[in-house]
């Protein structure tokens, strides 16, 4: 499965992007083609309308298609949302009296375990991060994998991750009615670290903050672990409609205005600088204070980073954020929000960029190289790596002579080389095969196929139509 074609498909509020790429020679993302156009039917970060998001998608597919010279059928899909939710959840397993030591069996059967978790009426998991694993009352390290201890008794507590099914549904709905097959989904802060952070962040600790059009995502890190998980409601596009209303102009101008022209901080800007709006027609020009401008953003991306203080300290890590604050996406881009963010955080502040993970032979390197396409390029190494992962597992499978294959259930938990090592050479804890993600598929199969023929046929009747 080497330099395995990967693509990601970014859905956003604002915009709908999808990327191709592979493991390039120098060992980051090669993007080989992309694609990007307005999203419609999203509010955000959810479908709320399949066929108007699936013509969306097919346009920005076909733009990657036609510049990577590939054909696509199936794509890592990222997902937000205020529907998303994180929970604490702890398992235990009893090891049986056959295995001197704890198999990847035993762990994988603790895991399997947290999908039966009780969820509120209409939830869904999404992921499910290990966080600690005990072994009869005595807790491991994060860098010691459980594979090859010895004992009895195996505790583990979890990060779990939920969405909305309903939700989830019309987000895979729309991919499919696009006549696209979805490989997995992946929570967008999540896919937006990958392409931002690296490994030395997640082991300091870090928040990495991404400010999209609908919802800004947060993803918290420390010892290698992504320990809290959350998505707020607000992001760029209400600082635009605030400019809006504010100021009386079009949509677009404000979100001109607000880019070319804005800043998060009012001491920032000059007192007697004014931007001049053309008027409709024969209407008259509009002057604009760029001071009132600064003070009607700042008071919305301030409101915004309150909630990303709020929810940094709820986690419990704001104090052991060595590596600080990673802002990334869209808004990040928006003038002295930096600043505003170490003001009110007290943490020190970086803008992420995904050139850190980025090929420079990628297709338009320097365009690329921008925080707003971090989630997009962040979905292809996802499945990049998951790819590499699966390959090399089932190598390792057919070296014992078995060809079935298996995956590493600690896909999300990043485990030290040398623990990894160390409980390699332990021969009677040697990982068994399994077949957890076959099974993470048929939890995920929303439809019944009656129903989704019928609907996927009246639905590509009206896209084709349009």
């Amino acid at each position: 499965m080497e330099n395995e074609i990967i693509v990601g498909l970014d859905i956003g509020t604002t915009k709908i992007a999808c990327f191709v790429g592979v493991r390039g020679a120098s060992g980051k993302v090669k993007i080989l083609g992309y694609g990007k156009t307005d999203s419609t039917g999203v509010e955000h970060g959810v479908v709320k309308n399949v066929s108007e998001t699936a013509k969306s998608i097919r346009r920005a597919v076909e733009e990657a298609s036609n510049q990577a010279d590939v054909d696509i059928d199936e794509v890592w899909v990222g997902i937000a949302g205020q529907h998303i939710k994180s929970r604490p959840s702890q398992g235990s397993v009893m090891i049986p009296s056959d295995h001197r030591l704890i198999e990847q069996d035993d762990v994988k059967h603790l895991i399997e375990d947290q999908y039966n978790t009780q969820l509120p009426p209409g939830e869904e998991i999404i992921h499910i991060f290990p966080q600690q694993f005990i072994v009869d009352d005595e807790p491991l390290s994060h860098e010691v994998s459980p594979v090859g201890v010895a004992g009895k008794r195996l505790v583990a507590n979890f990060h779990m991750v939920t969405g909305n099914v309903q939700n989830l549904q019309y987000i895979r709905y729309a991919v499919e009615v696009a006549g696209l097959h979805v490989k997995g989904v992946v929570l967008e802060p999540i896919a937006s670290a990958k392409a931002v952070l690296d490994d030395n962040d997640r082991d300091a600790g870090v928040a990495m903050i991404d400010i999209g059009g609908g919802t800004t995502d947060i993803a918290i890190f420390h010892d290698s672990i992504i320990r809290h998980t959350s998505v707020l409601p607000l992001a760029g596009n209400a600082i635009t409609n605030d400019i809006r209303q504010g100021c009386n102009i079009m949509k677009k101008q404000a979100e001109s205005l607000k880019v070319k022209f804005g800043s998060c901080l009012v001491q920032a800007v000059s007192e007697n600088d004014i931007v001049s709006i053309p008027g409709i027609r024969s209407q008259a020009p509009r002057e604009i204070y760029v001071k009132s401008l600064a003070e009607i953003i700042n008071y919305r991306a301030k409101m915004i980073m309150e909630q990303v203080d709020y929810e940094i300290k709820l986690s419990g890590f704001h104090k052991k954020l060595i590596a600080g604050i990673t802002l990334t996406g869209g808004g990040a881009q928006l003038k002295d929000i930096k600043d505003l963010c170490e003001l009110i955080t007290a943490t020190d502040t970086r803008i992420g960029v995904p050139n850190e993970h980025l090929d420079p032979e990628s297709v338009s390197y320097a365009e690329l190289a921008h925080p707003m396409y971090a989630t997009g390029i962040g979905l292809v190494l996802y499945g990049i790596e998951m790819a590499e992962e699966e390959a090399q597992l089932s190598q390792e499978s057919a070296k014992k002579g078995d060809t079935s294959g298996h995956v590493d259930i600690f896909a999300d938990m990043e485990v030290s080389a040398p623990a990894a090592a160390k409980a390699a050479d332990q021969e009677a804890g040697k990982p068994q095969k399994t077949e957890v993600k076959k099974d993470v598929k048929k939890r995920n199969n929303f439809f019944d196929k009656t129903i989704n023929d019928f609907l996927n046929k009246v639905i590509r009747e009206d896209i084709d139509n349009d």
